[in-house]
């Protein structure tokens, strides 16, 4: 692995396109309320990081595909590693919204 394959972010665009092809799955934005309210992406759930162990109550099971999110990346790293912790076998780490170029609700 190089250096810049190991300091490249999720692409958040391809992250949406790749949950709105998948059934069941739950978009997961991790940022606060306030920045939730702010501008998030359609269908999107908040679960703040902060209480990131109340994804069950948008989460159907542990096998539930999970597209997280939050404002520049970071934060949804550490919600991945957390769920993937808790037993939840298809979370994936979209990025960003920073980057997103998509439409995005208020």
């Amino acid at each position: 692995m190089g250096l810049f394959t190991f300091i490249k972010q999720p692409d958040i665009n391809q992250g949406v396109r790749d949950y709105q092809k998948a059934p069941r799955a739950v978009l997961l934005d991790v940022r606060t309320p306030q920045e939730y309210r702010s501008g998030h992406i359609p269908e999107s759930k908040n679960v703040p990081l902060q209480i990131i162990d109340m994804v069950g109550s948008v989460a159907n099971s542990k096998d539930t595909a999970l597209y997280v999110y939050c404002q520049s990346g970071a934060r949804s790293r550490q919600a991945a590693s957390q769920l993937k912790r808790r037993g939840y076998t298809n979370v994936n780490d979209i990025g960003g919204i920073a980057s997103y170029t998509g439409k995005v609700e208020r």
